[in-house]
């Protein structure tokens, strides 16, 4: 391509004159980086160590001199979110790159059974995609991640651990107990399960297989670990409660008032949802959590599909057991009464399809409790905030 066509496909940046577009493929063999400055130009693909920061800041130079951009010239990236995380998001922003990290989920695909896909096609259309989003696009081409701050990502690294490793625990003791079930054996893991073990009999009255005890020794002193690793996180967890101040800690302590809530929910809320985004309404409330739902209406066919299931798992899983405990807690409450009058005498199904709609309306008014201080309409606080 001659430099004068080049530069007739150049996007112009209002302010800052012609912008080197940068889209990149992340993998764990390699990164591939695809540079263009406007629509239709075969793009400049280069290749650089997995996680080589200033290897790729030395491409943009290259690129720039290529397709005679001046030095100082913006440069405009994306690239999907993934297991690499936000680093590469602030490297790019703390070296004046313009970034954006992508939802792979939100990235249109063909719609053929079968289609040709690998790291050079992902990376022309993401390209193309990043055109079209700068140039102004009147359909959305993309969901862009919202990036938490430093501290608000590092917040999370608590709540998540514990839950993890209660998620261990319980795979733990499922084993234990599917062991001895296969021998005619029970056990109660709130007691001392050395000691059980010990006494353990099977259904004929021997003791049991030695190599089925050591494996059950093995598994007990897993279990243990675990516990005592919960145990040590959730004190921590109590005493940043306690005891730090933070905007994210002040919405967990806000959210504990209120009856209902308890220090799982309120600290999942806090430091994944509420703590660190800024929402506008409640659609976006409810968009964030996946819990809108996704009609299909085309032509003669219509139906719903149910919920979008997009942004965070945890969140989402929180809210729907959250429903559930207002309605029991909070049984007084406008949104109680809403559902027992809409699903209460409905089918076992129907009465989750309503679960589901009232964990969204939850969602909201929880939003709206934070930013505002009003109270969920007929719901109470609790008497004693002391943790339990």
């Amino acid at each position: 391509m001659s430099k004068q066509t080049a530069t007739a496909l150049k996007i112009e940046d209002s302010e800052s004159g012609e912008t080197l577009m940068m889209a990149m493929e992340l993998g764990e063999s390699g990164w591939l980086l695809g540079f263009a400055s406007g629509f239709g130009q075969q793009p400049l693909r280069r290749k650089v160590a997995t996680r080589a920061g200033k290897a790729v800041l030395a491409q943009i130079a290259w690129a720039k001199e290529r397709l005679g951009l001046p030095a100082d010239a913006p440069v405009a990236s994306c690239y999907e979110a993934g297991r690499d995380g936000f680093w590469l998001h602030r490297f790019l922003v703390a070296n004046g790159i313009e970034n954006l990290v992508v939802d792979s989920a939100s990235i249109e695909v063909s719609r053929r059974k079968r289609r040709a896909k690998s790291d050079r096609i992902d990376l022309v259309a993401l390209l193309d995609l990043l055109a079209r989003h700068r140039a102004g696009s009147a359909k959305p081409v993309w969901s862009v991640v919202h990036v938490p701050s430093e501290e608000d990502e590092d917040r999370r690294h608590l709540g998540r651990e514990l839950r993890l490793l209660k998620k261990d625990r319980t795979r733990v003791s499922h084993r234990i107990k599917g062991l001895l079930a296969n021998h005619g054996c029970t056990i109660d893991l709130r007691r001392d399960l050395g000691v059980q073990l010990e006494r353990l009999r099977g259904f004929d009255g021997q003791a049991l297989p030695v190599g089925l005890r050591m494996r059950l020794k093995r598994y007990v002193s897993d279990y243990a670990y675990f516990t005592e690793r919960i145990r040590e996180l959730d004190a921590e967890r109590r005493r940043l409660f306690r005891e730090e101040e933070s905007p994210a800690l002040d919405k967990v302590r806000q959210l504990y008032s209120l009856k209902a809530v308890g220090m799982n929910t309120a600290w999942t809320y806090g430091t994944e949802f509420f703590g660190w985004r800024d929402f506008r309404n409640g659609k976006q409330v409810g968009g964030a959590a996946g819990l809108t739902p996704t009609p299909f209406d085309s032509g003669k066919s219509e139906r719903e599909q149910g919920i979008g299931k997009s942004g965070s798992r945890w969140v989402r899983g929180a809210a729907i057991e959250f429903a559930w405990g207002w309605l029991r807690f909070q049984p007084e409450s406008a949104l109680s009464q809403w559902y027992q009058e809409r699903f209460g005498s409905g089918s076992k199904r129907l009465r989750k399809i309503g679960i589901v709609a009232l964990a969204r309306k939850l969602l909201v008014a929880l939003w709206r409790f934070l930013e505002t201080g009003v109270l969920p309409e007929g719901a109470e606080l609790k008497t004693d905030l002391r943790l339990r």
